[in-house]
């Protein structure tokens, strides 16, 4: 993740390094239960993008079925934690310092992304910016996966925007087509232990 919840009372980081000084919540170890189903079904496959990739879980995920995996973030902290799991695991990936908004700069096409917990840092025209960068480096009837904050999350946690199924239908209406949005959860490292998300998949048309 770029950036991610914060609890009550904490300082917001002056910067997206600022978030891996120590160990932040949804630093979890592994993958996401979500995004590990996903990748256990075959849903996850081709060229594949992670999207805020953070210390890079889920670009190994990808990359431990032997796909070609590219995680991009701004926290160079999380990059470098990444790459070192990449080496002790022997596994294949590259890890990009990279702003999100502008994905079109990549200048390469994917067949897959994952996004966990990037597009709800988003709102406004950094959002638009975003799903539009996405579009431009997927392929016509590539797949994004996104775990995001839900709505329905009582907790108060930020810098971040809970997201509405509203908020979905307008963030993909053009050039999408939301093939499902259903309730799911992000599991972090302190209590409660998850925090209301939606798992949303989407076609790019």
């Amino acid at each position: 993740m770029t950036t991610s919840p914060h609890s009550p009372g904490t300082t917001v980081p002056r910067s997206p390094d600022d978030l891996y000084v120590t160990p932040p919540p949804w630093d979890i170890g592994r993958p996401q239960p979500a995004f590990a189903a996903l990748a256990a079904s075959g849903a996850v496959r081709g060229r594949v993008l992670d999207a805020g990739c953070g210390t890079g879980e889920h670009t190994l995920l990808a990359a431990s079925l032997g796909l070609d995996a590219i995680g991009v973030d701004l926290a160079a902290r999380a990059l470098c934690t990444a790459e070192d799991k990449a080496q002790k695991r022997g596994l294949a990936a590259r890890f990009l310092r990279h702003d999100a908004r502008e994905l079109a700069v990549l200048g390469t096409e994917f067949d897959t992304a994952m996004d966990c917990g990037l597009f709800h840092v988003f709102g406004g025209e950094d959002r638009a910016a975003y799903v539009d960068g996405l579009r431009a480096v997927l392929r016509p009837g590539g797949r994004c996966f996104v775990l995001c904050i839900s709505a329905r999350e009582r907790g108060v946690w930020g810098p971040m925007h809970k997201v509405t199924r509203h908020d979905l239908d307008a963030a993909f209406a053009d050039g999408w087509r939301i093939d499902s949005a259903e309730p799911s959860a992000i599991d972090i490292t302190s209590e409660p232990g998850h925090v209301e998300a939606w798992l949303v998949a989407v076609t790019r048309t």
